[in-house]
């Protein structure tokens, strides 16, 4: 009896034990692709052009959510980042804007500066960034909490807010592009030096090698017919060449300007593609015991909109070659972790308007609310009102920053203020079309629907007194040439997102989700908690 019920015990000690010892099942590596500016329609637009293994194969071979929609304005590249990786809004996670109005310093500091760090890679001041104004956790962090630090994040792209903000506040190393010396830098924040294989690769001084060809189509010039002709008035003379039709070179570009100028061309993805096949490799990611995460971000998509307007033979261009560049990817991210191995995410970071020129030529509706004139009629209404112009502190991403000392000196009623500011702009402008005080804000809290979006991308610490939003299809400032973003209509919020590889299904879904349903996911997949301050949902059933 004493032996049959040892036995017993026994396989009762070992199925336990076995339990306990068994590990969940996780993805090698993470990837998460942000393209800075694309349009949802871009998928279906340049389909045509698409090979079977870069978008398409995400398309029909991973989860393709269709109408996936930010939640707040202003839809820039630092909020996008920001909202894509902590899964919340700037309610939350603080980056209002790429560059915004600090009440208590009284100027306009950049998303991630930080004069405390130093550039690592380079002597300009390049790399004083860090991640310090995300007042969230990012997914990445919380990946680095589940693993108590041993999963590997490195996070990359060519403008530092790309790089930084997707990294977090716990990433081993995050990369960007110095566009004074064509080299990919970092920031003591992360490291104290580059490592060789960063060094190795700057060495190989690939920018100098793009700055030598030159930009050609990549079909015959008759298949482009989807957009404007070659020679367009809606766009910039990028090269200063006398012309906007290809082919692109870099001969009359000034040589202090060259390195910039790379970012506005398919050279500048190509170069980050490079760079970040490089680090799966030397960084061994999707190789160790725990999970690994890569966020990528490709900007030049953004540049080239701006200058091209998303109607150009560039736009359409760069689209047809970062299609062979994601295919390329792809291959890698299979010969390093290989298929099914690893997760991965791809989404924007915001949508583009159409080439206001365009539109205007045609009848649509854009115009603008113009800068200087609102601002010289809001100080006539100041004076008038409230008798000293300076009680406006600072005006910009349509935000009023009122000076509350001035106002609590001069004895005046901070709420009336407010009011008299809102019921003027409403009733003086035609091209506003919603105004909101603080205090029709500050009673109330983000939350994951697209219902107030001025309340969404308001921070309660950081942002102004009085928010603004435009008709759609206005600007601040009108531009005939190359177009811009940051609205809260369709063309700017609505964004590609698809998942794709480790456990996902092939499907396409039509209900309406969010950007910040994006670290809820990652989460949910990978059993870690999700971001401090995500409002979002798990999406992957």
């Amino acid at each position: 009896m004493k032996t049959k019920i040892g036995f017993i015990l026994l396989l009762v000690f070992l199925q336990v034990n076995n339990l306990f010892s068994q590990k969940i099942e996780m993805p090698k590596l993470v990837v998460g692709i942000v393209i800075d500016q694309m349009r949802y329609d871009y998928l279906y637009r340049f389909n045509s052009y698409f090979g079977k293994n870069g978008f398409n194969r995400l398309m029909n071979d991973g989860t393709n959510f269709t109408f996936a929609h930010f939640n707040y304005v202003p839809t820039y590249t630092a909020p996008g980042h920001s909202s894509i990786y902590t899964g919340t809004t700037p309610f939350y996670h603080g980056i209002i804007a790429n560059d915004w109005y600090d009440k208590t310093k009284r100027k306009m500091i950049y998303c991630v500066n930080d004069t405390t760090e130093k550039s690592v890679g380079s002597n300009d001041d390049e790399g004083e960034m860090s991640p310090r104004n995300l007042l969230a956790t990012t997914i990445t962090d919380q990946l680095k909490l589940a693993t108590s630090g041993k999963s590997k994040v490195i996070s990359i792209s060519l403008k530092d807010r790309a790089a930084v903000l997707p990294g977090g506040h716990w990433a081993n190393a995050a990369y960007w592009y110095d566009n004074k010396t064509g080299k990919f830098i970092s920031s003591t924040y992360y490291i104290k030096s580059l490592p060789k294989w960063v060094e190795d690769f700057n060495g190989e001084k690939l920018a100098d090698k793009y700055l030598s060809e030159e930009w050609k189509l990549s079909e015959p010039i008759f298949d482009y017919q989807i957009s404007n002709p070659d020679e367009s008035p809606y766009e910039r003379d990028v090269f200063s060449e006398g012309k906007t039709s290809f082919p692109h070179s870099f001969t009359h570009v000034k040589p202090e300007d060259k390195y910039g100028i790379l970012e506005s061309t398919p050279f500048g993805n190509q170069i980050v593609e490079e760079f970040v096949k490089a680090a799966l490799k030397n960084e061994n990611l999707g190789k160790g015991n725990e999970t690994d995460f890569l966020a990528i971000s490709f900007s030049s998509t953004d540049f080239i909109g701006h200058a091209y307007g998303n109607y150009s033979y560039e736009l359409e261009d760069t689209y047809i070659k970062l299609d062979e560049q994601i295919a390329d990817l792809l291959n890698a991210l299979d010969k390093q972790v290989g298929k099914g191995n690893y997760l991965l995410f791809f989404t924007a970071d915001h949508g583009a308007l159409d080439t206001p020129g365009y539109l205007k030529e045609h009848n649509l509706p854009t115009g603008e609310l113009n800068y200087k004139r609102a601002s010289d009629s809001l100080k006539s209404f100041t004076i008038r009102t409230f008798g000293d112009e300076k009680l406006i502190e600072n005006f910009s991403n349509n935000q009023i920053f009122l000076d509350h000392n001035l106002i609590e000196t001069m004895n005046l009623d901070i709420h009336k203020v407010e009011q008299g500011y809102a019921d003027y702009l409403r009733d003086t402008f035609p091209d506003i079309a919603s105004v909101f005080t603080r205090d029709d804000l500050e009673m109330q809290t983000a939350n994951r629907t697209s219902t107030n979006l001025t309340l969404n991308g308001f921070n309660p610490a950081r942002s102004g007194d009085i928010a603004i939003t435009l008709q759609p299809g206005y600007l601040v400032s009108f531009m005939k040439k190359g177009t811009t973003h940051g609205a809260p209509y369709n063309y700017d919020t609505h964004v590609p997102m698809i998942f794709y590889g480790w456990h996902v299904p092939k499907q396409t879904v039509d209900t309406p989700v969010y950007i910040v349903d994006i670290a809820a996911t990652v989460a949910d997949l990978l059993k870690i908690t999700e971001p401090s301050g995500c409002i979002g949902i798990p999406l992957i059933k």
